[in-house]
């Protein structure tokens, strides 16, 4: 990454300091996204142990390549809540946040469609909404999966197969509260790298 400015603004705008596990995580990511292979990680933690300030983190550097994120929530109580932080750290940097899930209204959902479609950064937050048919991404860089046993292998795929244009293909971050043994992350996950906060 060129420059972390973004990044910057956002640790002055989280209002508490990272912790050893966290900042460990996210040299682990950017390692990741530096090469020229899609990244996909497993990243687990109990709940409060900071996964959202490490994919915020992460998403800034995104976001600041010009690219867009989108983070997929499995219900949208949970969606919400990553909408209003994100919405508080991200906005007042100049960022757009939107919220796209089965609830947005016909006319609300179009001007949602439209900003996706276009190819400047934003921050996509949603349901299995992400994914339908109808949703077109302009640059998608990096996918957020909160939960991930939540939703099926196929619905981690189609949001994938979404943002892949040619042979380019997102990023994926896949979060998780629910702690795996080693031995069972490996089977079930053989495809991800593991971090653990």
């Amino acid at each position: 990454f060129e420059t972390n400015e973004l990044r910057n603004k956002l640790f002055e705008k989280f209002n508490f300091k990272l912790t050893k596990a966290q900042t460990r995580t996210i040299a682990e990511i950017d390692f990741d996204l530096k090469t020229n292979r899609p990244m996909l990680r497993l990243l687990q933690g109990d709940v409060g142990s900071g996964k959202t300030a490490v994919a915020a983190t992460v998403a800034s550097s995104i976001l600041e390549g010009g690219s867009q994120v989108a983070l997929m929530a499995p219900t949208e109580l949970l969606a919400e809540q990553h909408y209003t932080t994100l919405t508080d750290w991200f906005r007042p940097l100049g960022l757009e946040v939107v919220m796209l899930t089965g609830r947005a209204g016909t006319s609300e959902r179009k001007v949602i469609l439209q900003l996706v479609e276009q190819k400047s950064p934003l921050l996509i937050v949603g349901t299995h909404a992400l994914f339908q048919k109808d949703v077109v991404y302009g640059s998608l860089g990096l996918i957020i999966v909160d939960e991930q046993h939540r939703f099926g292998v196929e619905q981690r795929l189609a949001l994938r197969q979404k943002g892949s244009t040619g042979e380019i293909r997102p990023h994926q971050l896949i979060m998780t509260a629910t702690p795996i043994p080693r031995t069972l992350a490996m089977t079930a996950y053989a495809d991800l790298d593991i971090s653990t906060i």
